[in-house]
């Protein structure tokens, strides 16, 4: 099971790293709750985290298919509500490469990345609005 060592820096800062690999990531308080801004926050971080999962489950779906997704991009904007702060809303925009697809495999596609653990995980008044460009 993956684990994690966090440490928090000062000044509204973490460092975290993954244990296994040893990859590291830097969070910072937000501009508007009175952080640098100069790395992703923690909720930036949770926003980012649903459209990786999303890309992934498609990818492991579409490996199982012969379908390469490689050169998809997607773009996520996180919004906040302010009482109490949490985040209200992630924005996710896929953008996919040509691919000849049926129907069928674009709604299962679809389907999947609705469902990956991330999206499955987040508080239901989170709104989720995806879109997807094939």
């Amino acid at each position: 099971m993956p684990k994690m060592s966090s440490t928090y820096a000062g000044q509204l800062r973490t460092q975290a790293q993954h244990d296994p690999s040893g990859n590291q990531l830097v969070t910072d308080a937000p501009l508007d709750n009175n952080g640098r801004g100069e790395a992703f926050s923690p909720t930036d971080l949770v926003a980012t985290a649903l459209g990786s999962c999303m890309m992934t489950m498609m990818g492991i779906v579409a490996q199982r298919e012969n379908i390469d997704l490689a050169g998809t991009t997607w773009r996520t904007v996180k919004q906040m509500a302010a009482s109490p702060r949490r985040i209200q809303q992630i924005d996710l925009e896929f953008n996919f490469p040509p691919l000849a697809l049926s129907d069928e495999q674009r709604q299962k596609l679809e389907r999947t990345a609705r469902t990956c653990p991330v999206a499955l995980s987040l508080h239901p008044d989170v709104v989720q609005q995806v879109t997807f460009h094939w």
